[in-house]
C-alpha cells in the first residue's frame, strides 16, 4: 500500500484518508475516491489528497476485517458487518465467556495491522453484550499477512466461546441462631435469589433451620426432593473449618467437602462440596452482599455447565483481591476509597442527560405519542425517563413543551429537573437549545436523548458516555446499527454554543460533519438507536408487552 499525499489526477480509485469538507459535501474518512469526488475536490480549489493506493495483493480494511472475523465467530456469537476496518462480536445468550487468551495473543503478533480485544476470560456477559472487536489497524492489510492469521484460527478454531447459562434451579438452606434478625435472613434469601436470577435460574422455596449438622442434612434432603440442581447453604455463624456446621451437615446427607478456601477477598471462606451429583456449596458470609465476591465467580462457572475443581479455584487468585485490605478491619461501606496505584482519585466527568419531550406529535394527532400507554399502564415517556434514570447520566432534563402538565403528571415524581420551551412550536431546535442551555455548568458533556425512543437502555446510555474521552478527541460520541447513525448523541460542552445557535425545526446532526475528525462512530448489537415511534402503524412494531391496548 502506498500512503501519502497524491495529485488528484492520480487519485482516483484510491481510499481517502482524512474526511474532507468539499463544500457542502462531506466525504469521509475510507471512501474510495471516484470521479465526482476529485472532481469537487478540484472545483474546491485542491490539487492534492493524502490517501491510500492499494498494491498488488493488498486487502481494503473492511474486507479484512470481515475475513478474519468469520473464523473468530463460534455458535452463540453474533457479529456485525465490517465498518471502518472493524467487526463486533456479541453474546446472542446470557453466559460465561472463554477465551483462550493464548491463540488470542498470537494472532494479535501476526502483524500490527490485525487486532483483536476481547473481554477477560471467564466473563459472564448478558444478550447483546459485546464480547470482542476484530479492527484492521492501517487502511489495507497484505494478502499474505491475513492468510496467516486466517489460517491460524481454522486451524486451532475460535478462541473465542461462550457457555450459555443453565436454567438451574437452586436450593438454599439458611441456619439460624437466637438473637438473629429476621430482617437479616430475608436479606440474605432477596441478595440470594437476585444471584441466581441474574444467572438465569430459580430460586427454590428456601429452607430455615437450625444451626445444627441434623437440620441442615434434612433441609437439603428435602431441597433434593423438590429438584435443586444446585444446594447452597449459609450459616448464622460463618464456616470456619470444613467440619463446621455447614460442611458437617452436607457429610451427614451423603455428600462429600472437596475444597475449602479460595484466593479471592472477599470470598476466602467458601467450602466446595457435592451431594449426590449435585454441587453443594456452604457460602462465606459476604455472599449475604451484593457486591462483587468469589462466589459469583464460582456460581458463574456452574451455572454455565463448566466444572469446578480444587485445583480450579486455587488458581483465582491473580484479580481475586476485590477489595482494599489496608482499610481493614473497618466495615467495607465506611472504607475510604482509594486508588491502588496511589495516585490521587480522579473522579469521572459529570454527563447530563437531556430528554426531549416537548415535541407537539403531528405525525400521531390527535395522540401525543410521548403519553400513549403500553399494556402495563405506562406512558412512552416513563418508559424512555426510566431507562435514563438505570443509566450513570446525571442530572436529567426533561424538556417540556406541548402538553407540559400531562408529560409531568406522567413522570409521577421521578428524580429529573423539568426545563419547559416556551417557544417549542418554533421547532426541535427550540426544546434542544432549551435543554442544552440549562445543562449544569460542572457538567462536561450531554446526551440527548429522544423522548420516543423506548427502546434504548441505560447499558447502551452507559456504552456510549465510557467511550466519551476529550483527552484521546472523542468529543462527539454517536451510535450506529450496521452503518446508520442513530440516537441518542453525546456532546462536549465545547460545542454547546453551536448548538444554542441553532434555528428552525432541525438538530444537531449536521455538526456531525462539521467536526468529523472528533466523531466516534460506536456500534450497537441491535437496531434500538434507530427506531423511534411516532406514528400509530409503527406503534405495531414495538415488542408486545409495550405496545398499547388494541395495537395486535
Amino acid at each position: 500500500m502506498k500512503f501519502g499525499p497524491a495529485p488528484l489526477d492520480e487519485a482516483e480509485g484510491a481510499i481517502l484518508a482524512h474526511s474532507q469538507k468539499v463544500g457542502d459535501r462531506m466525504i469521509r474518512k475510507g471512501s474510495l475516491l471516484d470521479a465526482d469526488m476529485i472532481a469537487a475536490m478540484r472545483a474546491a480549489g485542491r490539487t492534492e489528497v493524502i490517501c491510500a493506493q492499494l498494491e498488488p495483493g493488498d486487502v481494503p480494511e473492511d474486507v479484512a476485517a470481515d475475513r478474519l472475523a468469520s473464523p473468530l465467530v463460534s455458535p452463540l456469537i453474533a457479529r456485525s458487518r465490517a465498518a471502518t476496518g472493524r467487526v463486533n462480536l456479541s453474546a446472542e445468550v446470557p453466559g460465561l465467556l472463554r477465551i483462550d487468551t493464548a491463540a488470542i495473543d498470537r494472532l494479535n503478533t501476526i502483524d500490527e495491522a490485525l487486532t483483536v480485544g476481547t473481554l477477560p476470560d471467564y466473563a459472564v456477559v448478558a444478550r447483546k453484550d459485546l464480547v470482542a472487536t476484530i479492527k484492521v489497524v492501517p487502511l489495507s492489510v497484505p494478502g499474505k499477512v491475513l492468510t496467516v492469521a486466517e489460517a491460524l484460527v481454522r486451524q486451532g478454531g475460535s478462541p473465542i466461546v461462550l457457555h450459555p447459562f443453565q436454567h438451574l434451579k437452586v436450593g438454599l438452606v439458611v441456619t439460624e441462631l437466637p438473637g438473629l434478625k429476621d430482617s437479616v435472613t430475608d436479606k440474605t434469601i432477596a441478595v440470594t435469589d437476585q444471584r441466581v436470577t441474574a444467572l438465569t435460574g430459580t430460586l427454590l422455596p428456601p429452607v430455615r433451620c437450625h444451626h445444627d449438622e441434623e437440620s441442615v442434612a434434612q433441609a437439603l434432603d428435602r431441597l433434593l426432593a423438590d429438584g435443586a440442581d444446585l444446594l447452597l447453604v449459609i450459616g448464622a455463624s460463618a464456616v470456619v473449618d470444613r467440619r463446621d456446621v455447614g460442611p458437617a451437615g452436607i457429610v451427614r446427607a451423603g455428600g462429600e467437602i472437596l475444597h475449602f478456601g479460595m484466593p479471592v477477598d472477599p470470598g476466602n471462606l467458601i467450602c466446595l462440596g457435592r451431594l449426590h451429583d449435585k454441587p453443594a456449596l456452604v457460602l462465606p458470609g459476604c455472599a449475604r452482599s451484593p457486591v462483587l465476591n468469589g462466589i459469583d465467580y464460582v456460581l458463574s462457572r456452574l451455572f454455565a455447565g463448566v466444572k469446578v475443581t480444587p485445583t480450579d479455584i486455587m488458581r483465582m487468585g491473580v484479580g481475586g483481591l476485590l477489595s482494599e485490605t489496608e482499610t481493614r478491619p473497618l466495615p467495607r461501606e465506611k472504607a475510604p476509597s482509594t486508588e491502588r496505584s496511589g495516585a490521587a482519585p480522579r473522579s469521572a466527568p459529570s454527563i447530563a442527560a437531556v430528554v426531549m419531550a416537548a415535541g407537539r406529535s403531528r405525525r400521531m394527532a390527535p395522540h401525543n405519542k410521548l403519553l400513549v400507554a403500553d399494556k402495563a399502564g405506562k406512558p412512552m415517556i416513563a418508559r424512555v425517563v426510566d431507562n435514563v434514570l438505570s443509566s450513570n447520566a446525571r442530572p436529567i432534563m426533561v424538556v417540556t413543551g406541548h402538553q407540559a402538565e400531562q408529560v409531568e403528571h406522567s413522570l409521577g415524581g421521578r428524580p429529573v429537573r423539568y426545563v419547559h420551551a416556551a417557544d417549542y412550536a418554533e421547532g426541535l431546535s427550540a426544546s434542544l437549545k432549551a435543554g442544552i442551555a440549562a445543562v449544569p455548568e460542572d457538567c462536561a458533556a450531554a446526551i440527548v436523548c429522544l423522548g420516543d425512543m423506548p427502546l434504548v437502555t441505560g447499558r447502551m446510555i452507559d456504552r456510549l458516555i465510557s467511550m466519551y474521552n476529550p483527552d484521546a478527541g472523542r468529543l462527539i460520541v454517536q451510535p450506529t446499527f450496521r452503518g446508520k447513525q442513530g440516537n441518542p448523541m453525546l456532546w462536549d460542552r465545547r460545542f454547546f454554543p453551536e448548538i444554542l445557535a441553532i434555528s428552525g425545526d432541525s438538530g444537531a446532526r449536521f455538526l456531525v460533519g462539521k467536526h468529523a475528525e472528533v466523531v466516534v462512530e460506536v456500534e450497537m448489537a441491535d437496531d434500538a438507536v434507530l427506531r423511534d415511534f411516532d406514528t400509530t402503524e409503527s406503534l405495531a412494531t414495538l415488542p408486545p408487552r409495550m405496545r398499547p391496548e388494541g395495537i395486535p
